[in-house]
């Protein structure tokens, strides 16, 4: 298992970020405007300082992704980026040969051979060093732990990856290595920051999260919310964020297919703002209400109370 990192071996930028989860907290704000709830930053601090992959679970849109990236620019540092699929495997996740280059040292060796040039280093090598660590391409994987800086590599929505793939994953969230059966085990030179995220579109594996820390990240709560589109939103008016984040903090309230999400709120003030909007009606609203609501079950169902959830 990676130990804890020394403060005295990171660069002074990532230093001060380690120092707490509060200051943690304080450069995602500064360097990146991710306005993190202390339970989130207090579980990527401690993720950070043991050494710890970090599952990230919670309603689409809220900000899993978006942590990640602004974690790696608040601590300098490169962000890999695997996004999970139905069917990943180790040749898109890992590593793959390079066919086009294996097949021309077949040709160049066969060539070798006929002309009697057979020998070390010649054209006429074994066709055993067809699996040398020249002919391997690396993936977001193999990039991280081959990186020669520390990366934050973000596996994201693990939960669309097949069971399969997810089993794969065990030795690398356990060891930071992975093994290549022509090469052997490959260990991080820099052990990165991993993040997992999931949208629980499926279970996850105990043994999946025996090895990760855990985090929920939720909806936020109004007045974080409001500092969230303010933040990301500049220019719009105090009243109107407040007005627009109380009407998606009702609407959340109702039975719908798809709770409008944060990165949906920011969509709407930006629309909002884009609009020349200085408050917000219930016409305003009924009218831009897809940006919110993704489904046309949900905007049937929530369309008549526009209003009422408006309030006065």
């Amino acid at each position: 298992m990676p130990s804890e990192p020394l403060l005295s071996d990171v660069p002074p930028r990532e230093s001060e970020a380690l120092a707490s989860a509060d200051a943690l907290a304080a450069a995602l704000d500064a360097a990146a405007g991710y306005l993190a709830d202390p339970p989130a930053a207090l579980a990527l601090w401690l993720a950070l300082r043991l050494g710890r992959p970090l599952l990230l679970e919670g309603p689409a849109g809220v900000g899993k992704t978006e942590l990640a990236r602004a974690a790696a620019t608040a601590l300098g540092r490169p962000l890999i980026r695997l996004q999970c699929y139905e069917g990943l495997d180790e040749a898109r996740a890992l590593y793959e040969w390079d066919y086009g280059k294996q097949m021309l040292q077949v040709q160049l060796a066969r060539d070798g051979r006929a002309q009697g040039a057979a020998g070390p280093g010649g054209p006429g090598e074994r066709l055993a060093d067809l699996f040398d660590r020249s002919f391997l391409v690396a993936r977001p994987l193999l990039q991280a732990l081959e990186s020669e800086q520390p990366v934050v590599l973000l596996i994201d929505e693990v939960d669309r990856s097949d069971p399969e793939f997810e089993a794969f994953l065990l030795e690398l969230l356990a060891d930071m290595a992975v093994t290549i059966p022509e090469i052997g085990t490959i260990r991080a030179k820099h052990p990165p920051l991993v993040l997992l995220t999931t949208n629980a579109t499926r279970e996850m594996t105990e043994a999946l999260r025996r090895r990760c820390f855990h985090g929920f990240l939720d909806y936020p709560p109004p007045e974080r919310e409001i500092r969230i589109i303010e933040r990301r939103v500049p220019g719009i008016d105090r009243a109107l964020a407040e007005r627009l984040v109380g009407f998606v903090q009702k609407l959340r309230g109702l039975d719908l297919r798809k709770a409008p999400a944060t990165s949906e709120t920011i969509d709407w003030a930006r629309a909002l703002l884009l609009l020349g909007a200085r408050e917000l009606d219930a016409d305003l609203a009924r009218d831009t209400l897809g940006i919110l609501l993704k489904h046309q079950s949900d905007k049937e169902s929530a369309g008549p109370r526009v209003a009422s959830l408006l309030g006065p």
